[in-house]
């Protein structure tokens, strides 16, 4: 006997949506299931549309995040010594993460999804590294906490695309890996052991992706990036690279070659690669890298957070350039904040303003489109343009024009408003057709927030 498969139909009707040819009026859209299979403007609404106020824009990707950081989020907000850094903030974070469970890792990840979807992205590219227990040994299922991140997608409803760390030496040049990075290590027969029963839980997860994440060339060898580059020639491929100074030299130290330029002329970068931050490039670096196809993951909130430094992202789109933006950290997540955050540090750097786009077009438009388009390239995705479109899966995000800050702003305006002028404006959220997130709140706000506080309270009790 044969099972049918029920795909549910439902019509939204949105006043004002953006869409692939731009703003439109009275938009039917129509979803079967996940995907969106239809979009009509200048509609009537059917007596079946669900009509939905605000203003429809395409969902936002998230193409970085470590989402078992959201628990730590303001935890290194004190003044240290004065070479308090990233550095320093890491091993803050090392003692934190020694001590969380399977479980833990879950209920962590399920909050900064539920907020995800709250803030407007709608998928997320899960940089995944804390693989082992916190003595290093091995889980029974390989995949345990890669696992626990399925779960807590299927419990948000965020889109994922899965990127399990390779991570075995503790500085360039394959210095030996600390006692504290103990939960991260994996070699080549380990990881090809893991990418199996992490594809086996990706399973049950609709639209799901799943990539490598060779975590730096601080913690992977040439020789171990090329055999991973080779033997997965397939998906999405994201590595940290530049983010710091001092990395920066380390990597000269030992190769001669800057991080950049050190992948530029080592590996085939191409559409497949997202490297994260890029911070610390040279001007050379810079257009040879835009002119790769690869997308640069960028994280404003995060990089200002940890004092990495500013991108050359006006250089870099001047050259061809593809960005997307990501939470990292997760000690702020805000989609609007994010682009606010990227186009503030270029005005800062230049001590000019509006330096992201085309000259006299709007600044909050340039940067929604360039985000959407890399970030879906980032996360496994073939673009089909920027905007809503048939074709695209169902994720939709809808602005309150009602809020104060939108109110009067027609169009391109809205855009700039919410992401230069604006807080928490997003009032719902569809993420692979379903309604996540409605007058403002996730669907299972209560349950997943519930399960967090037990845990961080916990947690924070052993520090």
């Amino acid at each position: 006997m044969r099972c049918s498969v029920v795909i549910v139909v439902t019509k939204l009707y949105f006043e004002r949506a953006l869409l692939a040819d731009g703003w439109r009026g009275d938009v039917l859209i129509t979803l079967a299931g996940s995907a969106i299979v239809a979009v009509e403007a200048d509609a009537s609404a059917p007596p079946d549309a669900v009509r939905i106020g605000g203003i429809a824009l395409p969902g936002i990707p998230n193409v970085h995040s470590h989402a078992f950081q959201r628990a730590i989020a303001g935890l290194a907000e004190r003044r240290g010594p004065e070479a308090d850094n990233f550095w320093t903030w890491r091993e803050a974070m090392y003692r934190f993460l020694a001590q969380m469970t399977p479980d833990d890792i879950e209920a962590v990840s399920a909050l900064a999804y539920v907020e995800m979807l709250e803030a407007g992205f709608t998928r997320v590219g899960e940089f995944h590294y804390l693989h082992n227990a916190p003595d290093g040994s091995r889980y029974a299922d390989r995949a345990e906490t890669a696992g626990r991140i399925v779960a807590a997608a299927l419990q948000s409803g965020i889109g994922l695309t899965l990127l399990p760390s390779f991570y075995a030496h503790g500085g360039s040049g394959g210095k030996p890996a600390t006692p504290a990075q103990a939960r991260f290590l994996s070699d080549l027969e380990g990881f090809a052991d893991l990418l199996e029963a992490s594809a086996r839980h990706l399973r049950g997860l609709d639209g799901a992706r799943l990539g490598i994440a060779p975590h730096s060339l601080r913690a992977v060898d040439a020789r171990e990036l090329g055999e991973l580059v080779r033997l997965y020639s397939s998906g999405p491929i994201h590595m940290h690279a530049a983010e710091q100074a001092l990395e920066v030299s380390e990597c000269v130290a030992w190769s001669g070659a800057r991080p950049v330029q050190w992948l530029l002329d080592n590996m085939p970068i191409d559409a497949r690669w997202c490297l994260i931050h890029c911070t610390h490039m040279t001007p050379t670096e810079t257009q040879r890298l835009a002119g790769s196809g690869a997308v640069v993951g960028l994280c404003p909130i995060t990089e200002a957070n940890l004092g990495d430094g500013i991108f050359p992202a006006v250089a870099f789109e001047q050259s061809g350039g593809l960005y997307a933006i990501g939470s990292d950290s997760n000690v702020r997540i805000a989609a609007n904040e994010e682009l606010r955050s990227l186009e503030y540090s270029q005005r800062l750097r230049d001590q000019r303003r509006n330096r992201l786009g085309a000259n006299g077009a709007s600044s909050g438009r340039a940067l929604l489109q360039a985000v959407c388009a890399g970030g879906v390239r980032a996360l496994g995705f073939t673009p089909l343009g920027v905007g809503l479109a048939a074709g695209q899966r169902g994720d939709i995000v809808v602005l309150d024009r009602s809020h104060p800050a939108l109110v009067g702003r027609v169009d391109d305006a809205v855009l700039d408003a919410w992401i230069f002028a604006a807080g928490h404006v997003v009032s719902d959220v569809f993420a692979s057709g379903r309604h996540v997130v409605v007058r403002g709140r996730h669907t299972r706000a209560d349950a997943v927030r519930s399960r967090y506080a037990e845990t961080a309270n916990r947690l924070l009790e052993k520090l």
